[in-house]
């Protein structure tokens, strides 16, 4: 019985541990990832501006080819957008708009994951010796709760590497003749 009681006041201050933890966390996580893309930024732009284009280079549709997805009215630029819904959980069901876009230079993005939140997302097209940058990044406000924060920390293992695939399909469509 003394083992019990023992593992139990272990658990219990394991738990407040992380609640603590938790606490000192910010409820702001930002995923950034970029790639040095050998195309000037004119040629690279469309396929993130263009609203279809996303299908080309998404990491996520390659992982659901069956994923639903219904576009907006607008095609290109602020306001275009889509939904989208899989029943792959990696992928769930949430939709994207565009919400500003300066040409050749930055799109900015908002992704609603449903009950997952709200995410605010980026993209920069910096011309550079050999290309151009193209950074893709993205905001998200965990809130308050502690273990939405606590798996705020893994965002960046979890998101990072579809970035990093996203970026990398990119650039081989921006290099393609």
């Amino acid at each position: 019985m003394q083992a019990f009681f023992i593992i139990l006041g272990a658990l219990i201050v394991l738990i407040l541990a992380l609640f603590v933890f938790s606490m000192l966390l910010s409820s702001s996580v930002k995923v950034e990832r970029v790639l040095l893309i050998p195309a000037p930024p004119e040629r690279i732009f469309p396929f993130v501006n263009v609203i279809k284009n996303w299908e080309l280079w998404s990491p996520w549709k390659e992982i659901d080819p069956n994923v639903k997805i219904t576009y907006g009215e607008k095609d290109s630029g602020a306001g275009a957008g889509y939904t989208w819904d899989s029943k792959d959980r990696k992928i769930g069901r949430g939709s994207v708009v565009i919400t500003a876009s300066k040409e050749n230079q930055s799109i900015s993005t908002e992704t609603d994951f449903m009950n997952m939140g709200v995410a605010k997302g980026y993209f920069r097209f910096e011309p550079a010796p050999g290309g151009t940058l193209v950074t893709w990044g993205s905001v998200t406000d965990m809130g308050q709760h502690p273990v939405r924060k606590l798996v705020g920390l893994m965002l960046d293992k979890w998101i990072g590497k579809d970035f990093e695939k996203g970026l990398s399909n990119l650039s081989r469509l921006a290099t393609k003749r």
